[in-house]
């Protein structure tokens, strides 16, 4: 089968090559892919950010159909659509499991990094990980939901915003139009959105945002959100931006909380006597588990939020990888597999 694997040799540190895949272990199932959607995440393990993984097959926004399962598997069935997730997999036991909050499991294995993941004519899956596909849902939008949806609905339930609330999300590109959909949709606060580009604000506004700022061109975006609205309820930043962190910190209300999503490399300024004196709160949220993936399936589903994606042929990835990195991409880029015949398959 064909795979997209990190080689850092090769052009964006990607290269299309043919994988053989290992017979099916107890308790998986095996997946032919048809979408899977390309995230920054993947930049950073290609380019060895997280550790050096050569030869990795990439993706964890797949969504495929179940073409075999192991003989004790009763999770799934052959034809269902299901997800490769970036929570591939935990051990079920730790306190992290066992208390709803399994994308912190010491032992978890992510796809596409610790595990071979969905940018792959085909891909092993954990059965009980795999989450279905609700009917009525876009395969290719669901590639979307499967990472920037699910993290980003995961953090603005983090937030405890409530509707009529302000919140206020920094990036408006492929996490964050999702962030502003999931806020305005599905937990009706007020939202205000800030982004650099002007298109990315100009869509956040027909998407539901209630409020746009370019700090470029209007200024400091706390100070106008102070301003304007006494201050958020909430942030989320998706940016990979200090600037971005700093300013979320400052344009929150007393007893606001900040949600922290990007991943930077550089460190974020505190101002430690406003977070005690104003009770603020910072946070890191990561992904989402199951339940919240099913979840954000289903409100997808139903047509509240509609991921804005664009399918690519699989000779274009190290293109998209260059696109990405440059800051050109709208929403997100999705692998199409279904044009690829799989002799395996």
């Amino acid at each position: 089968m064909q795979a997209v694997v990190v080689n850092q040799k090769s052009r964006a540190n990607v290269e299309v090559m043919e994988k053989e895949l290992r017979p099916l272990k107890a308790g998986e199932a095996l997946v032919t892919v048809e979408y899977c959607g390309v995230c920054h995440t993947d930049l950073h393990v290609a380019a060895g950010d997280f550790g050096n993984v050569e030869g990795r097959i990439l993706g964890h926004e797949g969504i495929g159909i179940v073409t075999k399962v192991a003989e004790d598997v009763t999770s799934l069935k052959i034809g269902d659509r299901v997800s490769i997730a970036w929570m591939f997999q935990s051990c079920g036991r730790c306190e992290y499991c066992t208390t709803g909050r399994e994308t912190f499991c010491r032992k978890v294995k992510n796809a596409g990094y610790s595990v071979d993941g969905g940018m792959a004519e085909q891909c092993i899956v954990t059965a009980d990980y795999a989450v279905k596909v609700p009917d009525g849902l876009d395969p290719a939008q669901a590639s979307s939901i499967t990472c920037a949806g699910v993290t980003t609905y995961k953090a603005i339930k983090v937030s405890d915003i409530k509707a009529g609330q302000w919140i206020v999300v920094y990036g408006c590109g492929g996490l964050g139009n999702l962030a502003i959909q999931y806020a305005k949709h599905v937990f009706n606060a007020k939202v205000i959105a800030v982004d650099i580009n002007d298109d990315k604000l100009t869509l956040a506004k027909e998407i539901g945002a209630d409020m746009t700022i370019n700090p470029i061109t209007q200024g400091d975006a706390d100070k106008i959100i102070q301003e304007k609205v006494s201050g958020a309820h909430a942030a989320v930043v998706t940016a990979v931006s200090k600037l971005a962190f700093n300013s979320a910190v400052n344009a929150v209300r007393a007893c606001g909380k900040v949600v922290a999503v990007g991943l930077p490399s550089e460190t974020m300024d505190l101002n430690i006597p406003r977070l005690v004196l104003d009770g603020i709160e910072v946070v890191g949220s990561l992904v989402g588990t199951r339940k919240d993936l099913e979840e954000a399936f289903q409100f997808g589903a139903q047509g509240l939020v509609v991921p804005l994606v664009k399918t690519r042929s699989l000779n274009e990835i190290q293109d998209v990888f260059e696109e990405m990195e440059q800051g050109k991409i709208q929403g997100r880029m999705v692998i199409d597999f279904k044009q690829h015949k799989c002799t395996n398959c």
